[in-house]
């Protein structure tokens, strides 16, 4: 019986060759998207899901309340890792570590230098009892006990010493910093699952006390707030995140910072549970190399993959119901030999089966290519081999049954209840409740589909219009390079900058901090004292020299310029002007402002100009010069004005390599060009973009091939009505108006119901931008003509080829 029915179904689907074409092309399609989709959602959503007691290992972190808006940090005050053992209740294991960065490390016994090695933590034992790690070498009770011990990751213990054993590795020695050293007390193997905890060095945490940052590491203060410093803790099985929290709080009104209350501030220590770590926004990762996984744009993608689902479905649903009448005679003779309904519809179900295994198999293929489509919107990590993994194989199988029966059970069961009387006599009745299911299916189908085309001319109008705003200052033709942190000295940027201004086709050079658009997040508490009160504000600090502004092209409004590098004057911006209540630019101009209870003098004001992305407004700002040249130079990067001749460009960049390499011989060379950083605030808008751009057309294709096969079925039932029109005198303008009609009608429909949806999405998500662009009537009214003449030559590519038959051959059809 069951080869009877694959016989029976495979004889159908090769009988209607263009039908089944379009149904396996737009099952394909969609379940391609499924596929790619499945993948990245997968990906993302396993990091660190393979820790023993996960759901109860939390990040403890830091929320700040200012008058300014709300701050989050995912650091501790150092006191809180004492406290979260000896104060709170409930507390199963409590670790702490210190992101330790260190200019250069090495092995003792080897002369190569790791120059900016990453992934070293200072930590404490129970660091290996919250995340259990496989030990190849070593205890984890006695490893990390007293001061100069170091543990090793497998792949960090081959880095140092290769073609060594592990076993012979145990007590060698690491430097750091060329002044601290460490012995091998362990080595662990590396997580072989997903995990944004990627560290690989764990050094002891008592050895911070000889670091320069041990005041940092291990203070007693609880005024101080480092990102760098992190708590993590195992809460008991009885207990709840709301006792925890309830008992932080407590501590934070414990250890009020007097400072904090000054200036109207308020902080709380909060619980971020592990599986919330990889995709934060807003407390930070430790892999600063790659952006974080955002979890409303893994649920869009879902929604995006059951549209492209459901778009397939409906045409394999529109083209079968409307041929039911084709196979009414087929459907009264089973009928007749016996067949009951159950059969009928199993029969149905067996024939959407069979296609969509076909669609299935080509989808595979076209996921694979696919993903190398995709490969820079992919997660590094999602490539071709997870497709072989037990839950993709389970992720297809359950599609295949989902589609089949979401598919087919509606269709078989239509077929099902044609009377055998009435269909072999040629009397089968059409329903209008059929067709006005096929017509709700086509409408809801471009529906979909203007919704994306409309949501991708907006996006791409957005992203133009940020990636070409005037933020304020000059983005194009200028350059900065970044010179080694670790030289806290002036001496060297000096003499680059002088070497660098030598060079033809140069027109300036300046010296400084970050460029006027970056993510520098440091700010200072400023305060205005007038008579009768006091304005309190925060400002950001960006430490540049005199030639910063002429570089940058940033006008002075009032005022001048610092007198010189190293004077403590400062230039405030438009912003900050008026944040401590000036009006005019004069005004402000030889006024004091307080930082760290030193008053500053106000010397200019500058115009404002974009800090960060368009997401967000321009901050108060003071421009200053090099004011803490003689403990450590603020001035980090040299900024280059490039002449206006972009073909001399790259040989001036070899030009200024050299210089660089001369003065920091065998440092690494990174020069940036304004525009790039730019470019990339907007890396996640440009994603969602190119996003669009696929699932936009994917949409459309599925949606236009099933009104390409809703049409070929029309004018193939109306062929003689056609023939006899056309010997009555009817040309081809009025036939292929009488065929579009009705479909023309649908997509009408389906944009005025698109047009609101579309628009009230849309506007949603522009408010997440400070600076957004307009919702213009343009992009509706573009995105609905371009719908409809695109529905129009596809009905015209079949109407008018109808029409063109000899009208005698027309009317001899049966």
């Amino acid at each position: 019986m069951f080869k009877n029915y694959i016989k029976i179904a495979w004889r159908n689907i090769w009988n209607s060759k263009l039908f089944s074409a379009i149904n396996i092309i737009s099952l394909a399609i969609g379940l391609s998207a499924s596929f790619v989709i499945g993948l990245m959602v997968y990906y993302e959503f396993t990091f660190d899901t393979f820790h023993e007691d996960g759901d109860r290992i939390y990040r403890v972190v830091t929320d700040f309340e200012t008058p300014q808006g709300n701050l989050k940090n995912g650091g501790v005050t150092p006191p809180m890792r004492l406290a979260a053992r000896e104060e709170l209740t409930g507390i199963e294991q409590s670790a702490y570590f210190f992101n330790w960065w260190v200019s250069e490390s090495k092995a003792a016994s080897s002369e190569h230098i790791f120059p900016d090695p990453e992934k070293i933590i200072l930590t404490e034992a129970s660091y290996f009892d919250i995340f259990q790690y496989d030990w190849i070498a070593g205890s984890k009770e006695t490893a990390l006990q007293g001061p100069n011990k170091v543990v090793l990751t497998r792949k960090r213990a081959l880095e140092y010493f290769p073609n060594t054993s592990f076993t012979a590795v145990i007590g060698q020695t690491l430097e750091y910093n060329a002044e601290i050293q460490a012995v091998v007390s362990g080595i662990v193997e590396d997580f072989d699952k997903r995990t944004d905890l990627h560290f690989d060095e764990f050094v002891s945490l008592e050895t911070a006390k000889q670091t320069d940052s041990k005041d940092q590491i291990l203070s007693d203060s609880w005024s101080m707030t480092n990102n760098a410093s992190q708590l993590y803790v195992k809460i008991s099985g009885h207990s709840t995140t709301t006792q925890i929290k309830s008992q932080l709080l407590a501590l934070s009104e414990q250890h009020v910072d007097p400072e904090m209350v000054k200036y109207n501030n308020k902080r709380t220590f909060n619980l971020q549970p592990l599986a919330d770590l990889h995709f934060d926004q807003e407390y930070g990762i430790y892999d600063y190399s790659r952006q974080e996984a955002n979890k409303n744009v893994l649920i869009s993608l879902i929604f995006i993959a059951i549209f492209l689902l459901l778009l397939g479905s409906i045409n394999f649903i529109n083209l079968n119901t409307a041929q039911a009448t084709q196979r009414a005679k087929e459907i009264g003779i089973r009928k007749t030999l016996g067949s009951s309904k159950k059969q009928l519809v199993i029969q149905f179900l067996g024939e959407t089966c069979l296609l969509t295994l076909i669609a299935a198999v080509c989808s595979v293929f076209l996921s694979i290519f696919a993903l190398k489509i995709f490969d820079d919107f992919m997660p590094e990590g999602v490539d071709a081999m997870l497709m072989a993994s037990p839950w993709f194989i389970g992720l297809v199988i359950g599609l295949i049954i989902t589609i089949t029966f979401l598919s087919g059970f509606y269709p078989g069961l239509v077929l099902s209840r044609f009377k055998p009387f009435r269909a072999l006599k040629g009397e089968f009745i059409r329903s209008e409740n059929k067709s006005s299911l096929r017509k709700v299916l086509t409408v809801s189908q471009f529906v979909i589909a203007q919704v994306f085309v409309i949501a991708t001319l907006l996006v791409s109008k957005q992203i133009h219009f940020m990636m070409h705003s005037d933020l304020g200052f000059r983005t194009d033709a200028v350059a900065y390079l970044q010179t080694p942190w670790e030289d806290p000295s002036v001496n060297k940027r000096l003499v680059l900058k002088n070497e660098i201004k030598k060079l033809p086709n140069i027109s300036n050079v300046s010296l400084g901090g970050m460029p006027p658009a970056s993510h520098n997040m440091a700010t200072r508490m400023g305060i205005y004292k007038q008579e009768n009160e006091e304005i309190i504000h925060e400002l950001q600090i960006l430490n540049a020299d005199t030639d910063y502004l002429d570089v940058y092209n940033i006008d002075i409004l009032a005022g001048r310029k610092a007198l010189n590098d190293t004077i403590e004057e400062y230039v405030i911006n438009e912003t900050g002007m008026r944040a401590f209540g000036f009006k005019n630019p004069e005004d402000i101009v030889g006024e004091y402002i307080e930082l760290n209870t030193n008053k500053q003098l106000i010397v200019g004001v500058m115009k404002d100009f974009n800090q960060r992305s368009l997401k967000t407004e321009v901050i108060p700002l003071m421009l200053t010069g090099d004011t803490s040249r003689e403990r450590r130079t603020n001035f980090r990067n040299i900024h280059v004005l490039l002449g206006d001749s972009p073909e001399s460009w790259s040989q001036i960049l070899a030009q200024v390599e050299q210089v660089y390499k001369d003065v920091y011989p065998g440092e690494t060379f990174k020069m940036t060009f304004i525009d790039e950083t730019i470019a990339d605030f907007y890396e996640q808008e440009q994603r969602i973009a190119s996003l669009l751009n696929w699932a936009t057309g994917l949409s459309v294709i599925i949606s236009c091939l099933g009104l390409l096969g809703l049409v070929i079925h029309t004018t193939e039932r109306r062929t003689k009505e056609i023939g006899i029109r056309k010997v009555l005198g009817a040309s081809l303008v009025q036939l292929n108006l009488l065929l579009c009609t009705d479909f023309l009608k649908l997509v009408i429909i389906a944009y005025v119901i698109a047009a609101p949806l579309a628009w009230w999405g849309l506007h949603d998500w522009l408010q997440d931008y400070a600076y957004k662009t307009d919702m213009s009537w343009w992009v509706f009214a573009l995105s609905g003509f371009a719908m409809v003449l695109l529905a129009i030559v596809i009905m015209s590519f079949k109407t008018l080829r109808t029409a063109l038959k000899n009208p005698v051959k027309s009317l001899r059809t049966d």
